[in-house]
C-alpha cells in the first residue's frame, strides 16, 4: 500500500508538503487526540466499577496508550494487552477486563454508524446522485432485495438453530446485544454516554483541525465527514492505516472536487501525526508503567 501511495504522489513531492505544513494546526489536532485518549481511559472506570474494581486512573491511561501502540504491530492485539496490563497491575481478571473492552468497542461501533447516518442525512442528495452516476439502479435494487431476503432466511436459520455453528453465531449476536444494552443499565450510564460522544467529537475535531496544515486545502463539511469515515475504516482494516489511510482520505475528498495531490498529502500528514503520537506516548507508557507501579 505504501508503494502504491508513492505512485500517486512521488516521495519528493510528499516531502515538500511535510516541510511546508503548518505544524501549529497539527499540534492542535494532536491536542484533541490526547483529550480523546484521556477520556477513553476515564470512561473505562464506569464499566469496571459495577464489578467492584476501581483501577488507578494513571494505570488506565498507560494501558490505553500501550494498547494503541501494540495495535500498530498486530491489529486488535492492543485490546488484549490492555486487559493483560490491568490483570497484572490492578488485579482485574483478564476475562472481565477484556469483556468491558469488547463492550466499549461496541459502543464505539454504534458511534461510527451514528456519524455515517448523520453524513447520509447531510449529504443525501449528493450521495444519491453519486450512486446514480456510478451504479446501475436495477443492480442496486436486486442486490438490496437479495440482501433483505438473505438476511431474513439467515435470521430464521439462527432462530431455529440448537447446535453447531448456528448456535455459536446466535449466542455471539446475543452477547453483542447484551453488551450494548448493558450500557443503559449501568449506574453511571449518562457519564459513560457523555464520554463516548466526547471521544468521537474529539476524533472529528482532530481530523478537522489538521486540514489547514496543508496550505490551500479547502474541504466542505460533508467531505470532512466522509473523509473521516473512510480514514476510520482504513485504520480498522490495516495496522494503524499504514499506506491505506492517505489513499482512503484522498479518495473521499476527490468525490467533493478536492485535488488529489493535496488530499493525499493531507492524509499522509494526518496519518503520520497520529502514528508518531501513538509511538511516542505508547513507548513512554511502556517505560513508565513498571516505574509507576514499582512497589507492585
Amino acid at each position: 500500500m505504501v508503494w502504491y501511495l508513492f505512485t500517486v504522489i512521488p516521495p519528493e513531492t510528499l516531502l515538500d508538503y511535510f516541510k511546508n505544513a503548518n505544524y501549529w494546526w497539527i499540534a492542535l489536532g494532536l491536542f484533541f487526540g490526547v483529550l480523546s485518549h484521556l477520556s477513553r481511559a476515564y470512561r473505562w472506570k464506569f464499566m469496571l466499577e459495577p464489578m467492584g474494581y476501581k483501577p488507578k486512573f494513571t494505570n488506565s491511561v498507560l494501558a490505553v496508550l500501550i494498547g494503541y501502540f501494540v495495535n500498530l504491530a498486530i491489529p486488535r492485539a492492543g485490546e488484549v494487552s490492555r486487559a493483560t496490563i490491568m490483570a497484572n497491575y490492578e488485579n482485574i481478571p483478564f476475562e472481565k477486563g477484556f469483556g468491558t473492552i469488547v463492550a466499549e468497542r461496541i459502543a464505539d461501533l454504534v458511534m461510527m454508524f451514528l456519524i455515517i447516518g448523520i453524513t447520509l442525512l447531510i449529504q443525501f442528495e449528493f450521495i444519491l446522485q453519486l450512486v446514480k452516476e456510478n451504479f446501475d439502479p436495477i443492480k442496486i435494487s436486486i442486490l438490496f432485495g437479495g440482501s433483505l431476503i438473505g438476511g431474513f432466511l439467515f435470521y430464521r436459520y439462527l432462530r431455529k438453530s440448537t447446535s453447531g455453528i448456528g448456535l455459536k453465531i446466535k449466542n455471539f449476536v446475543k452477547s453483542l446485544v447484551e453488551g450494548v444494552t448493558s450500557i443503559f443499565r449501568m449506574k453511571n450510564k449518562w457519564a459513560f454516554i457523555f464520554h463516548t460522544v466526547f471521544i468521537w467529537i474529539m476524533y472529528v475535531l482532530m481530523f478537522w483541525a489538521t486540514i489547514p496544515a496543508i496550505e490551500g486545502l479547502q474541504v466542505p463539511f460533508g467531505g470532512i465527514l466522509v473523509g473521516f469515515i473512510a480514514g476510520g475504516f482504513s485504520i480498522a482494516a490495516t495496522n494503524g492505516g499504514v499506506g491505506l489511510y492517505p489513499l482512503a482520505v484522498a479518495g473521499a475528498f476527490t468525490l467533493f472536487g478536492v485535488p488529489e495531490e493535496p488530499s493525499t498529502a493531507f492524509g499522509s500528514v494526518m496519518w503520520a501525526a497520529q502514528t508518531v503520537m501513538v509511538i511516542v506516548f505508547g513507548g513512554l507508557s511502556f517505560l513508565l508503567l513498571p516505574i509507576y507501579n514499582k512497589a507492585k
